[in-house]
């Protein structure tokens, strides 16, 4: 039986995590409830057993001392023995249930928003800088698992708290009711250090998510930088932006330097109060020498339960920050639905596609070319065409509606190959896909990508680094084709797939495509004679419809726009 892979976290296929930082953090919880109820099973105890260790001492003080009982200052001494082994065997439980819910919590918020990104695509970075995606996936998960590492201890705060004040509730009412009041009451006067504590923490997370996307940006264009003579325009702006995230910075960190030191000087106020009250209590006689010294072991005690609680509402404010971050990573609407299997149909249309828009018509099995003055027109007819844009545009393939199709049939028989193609990290054999190395060596070999190839230490077997920054922009495109035609797609749409060649180099490729590519559907969206030469349909497009349509040889003769725009391109 297929079992799902161990980086899912438990995340089924169809999970769908909401969009809503609070949600999201109950929906996580929700998935791993037992792993958190387990921990507090172990922070329970190892804080209780510490809370209880002053109450021991005090009745070995009253038992054993006072009394002179030797027998019941050895059977008390051995209680806050076992108290102690209890506290260090839960102990070791509490803290790995604390790492474990920690990292379960983060990755599992790393699966749904990858997911989320790849489901996306192009909408996302529409909706949201680049950056700021980036920001989320290398520190806010990480964040994610705060609440939940705290939250066995927090457990353990609570009980304990609980505990101590009924028994000092039982040895003074006063004692008991400054603990049961007085605590709630310093944690929630945290709340107007918090507040303003999550605002600022919001804010510089913006500030660095808008650094993060200037320097991403600057790096993909830093040979165009460099071209033009840009570095000192982007040292300037990078500048003034790394001076808004220090001060932002600043202005976080006053905030949470005052919470912190909250921690510790509330707590000692609350202990201070306590043990004067305590005291006073002892020497008016309405309490015994070793209730005392209990108290006093409290107050100390008391310390950590009101520090814990104090930083499970600073990670909860730190976590709630992150959340919202995923959660718009979350709430991105793609541009298509991706539907379920069971709406794939069960035959693959065949025959034309039109494009009502412009009045392009593809037929089956040729080379049809797209050609326009304005590179924009052509490369919206192609995305129409492929369906890459969102909206309903009524293209028709062998007369049904590409918008009526599944999005994963369109994706699976309709490839379009950007302008801008991207390459990823990795080896080049995995990035360029196919089944067999032959396959793999007959769509260089059209692509004419010998040289990018032999460029890579190892060959195909070589390591590509991040969009193929050590490649040129023409061995990268040419790459890209290769991948292109590796897919063999039932209708190839290639946007610009030779721009950045030389016109030997693209002269090569032209021929080898077109003889490649018979007899399949494909769509190139060019400007260039060498290609329009081999197509079988040429389509002249002005004003975003067809103007024109024959082969390249008789437009080049009978139309004065077409050749004004073919022979632009050639000069170009």
């Amino acid at each position: 039986m297929p079992t799902r892979p161990p980086w899912t976290y438990g995340v089924r296929p169809h999970d769908e995590a909401p969009a809503d930082a609070d949600r999201l953090l109950v929906w996580l919880a929700r998935r791993q409830w037992r792993t958190l109820v387990a921990g507090a099973c172990f922070g329970i105890p190892w804080m209780l057993s510490v809370a209880l260790v002053p109450a021991a001492v005090g009745r070995a003080v009253d038992a054993g001392i006072v009394e002179r009982d030797g027998r019941a200052l050895v059977l008390w001494s051995l209680a806050v023995l076992g108290l102690g082994v209890v506290s260090a065997a839960v102990g070791n439980g509490r803290h790995w249930f604390a790492v474990k819910n920690w990292l379960v919590s983060a990755f599992r918020a790393g699966v749904v928003a990858d997911r989320a990104v790849r489901r996306t695509g192009p909408a996302l970075t529409r909706s949201m800088p680049a950056g700021e995606v980036l920001a989320s996936f290398t520190s806010d998960f990480g964040r994610m698992g705060h609440t939940f590492d705290v939250f066995a201890r927090f457990m353990g705060a609570v009980v304990s708290f609980v505990v101590v004040a009924v028994i000092l509730l039982r040895g003074s009412v006063v004692l008991g009711l400054i603990m049961l009041l007085g605590g709630p009451l310093l944690v929630a006067s945290l709340a107007f250090v918090m507040r303003p504590l999550q605002r600022r923490q919001s804010a510089q997370r913006e500030e660095a998510g808008r650094l993060t996307a200037l320097g991403a940006d600057t790096v993909a264009g830093l040979r165009v930088l460099r071209g033009i003579g840009g570095e000192e325009s982007f040292l300037t702006r990078y500048r003034a932006q790394s001076q808004s995230v220090k001060h932002a910075g600043w202005r976080v960190a006053g905030t949470q330097a005052t919470l912190d030191s909250a921690q510790v000087l509330l707590p000692g106020i609350f202990v201070l109060v306590v043990t004067a009250v305590g005291a006073h209590l002892a020497v008016a006689g309405e309490i015994s020498p070793g209730q005392l010294v209990a108290y006093y072991g409290y107050t100390a005690f008391l310390t950590i339960p009101l520090q814990t609680a104090v930083e499970m509402a600073d990670k909860l404010i730190t976590t709630r920050v992150a959340a919202r971050r995923i959660a718009r990573v979350l709430g991105t609407e793609p541009d298509h639905v991706v539907e379920s299997a069971d709406a794939e149909p069960s035959t693959t249309p065949s025959g034309p596609l039109v494009d009502p828009v412009s009045g392009v018509v593809v037929e089956p099995g040729l080379l049809t070319a797209l050609v326009s003055e304005r590179p924009e027109e052509t490369a919206a007819v192609a995305a129409r065409l492929g369906r890459t844009v969102p909206g309903r545009h009524g293209v028709t393939w062998g007369g049904v509606g590409l918008d009526d199709l599944p999005v994963t049939t369109v994706r699976r028989h309709v490839l379009v190959s950007q302008a801008d193609p991207r390459l990823f990290s990795g080896p080049l054999r995995r990035e360029l896909g196919g089944t067999d190395d032959d396959g793999r060596a007959a769509a260089l070999a059209v692509a004419d990508a010998a040289d990018a190839v032999s460029a890579l230490d190892g060959g195909v077997d070589g390591e590509l680094e991040e969009r193929g920054r050590s490649l040129s922009g023409g061995q990268r495109q040419r790459l890209a084709l290769a991948r292109a035609l590796l897919r063999d797609p039932e209708v190839l749409v290639l946007v610009e797939p030779t721009s950045a060649v030389d016109a030997h180099t693209e002269a090569r490729i032209a021929a080898r495509l077109a003889a490649h590519r018979r007899g399949r559907t494909t769509v190139v969206v060019t400007v260039s004679p060498l290609l329009l030469d081999h197509a079988d349909v040429v389509h002249l497009v002005e004003d975003g419809r067809v103007v024109a349509t024959g082969t390249h040889r008789a437009l080049s003769r009978s139309s004065a726009p077409y050749r004004s725009v073919v022979v632009r391109g050639e000069e170009e």
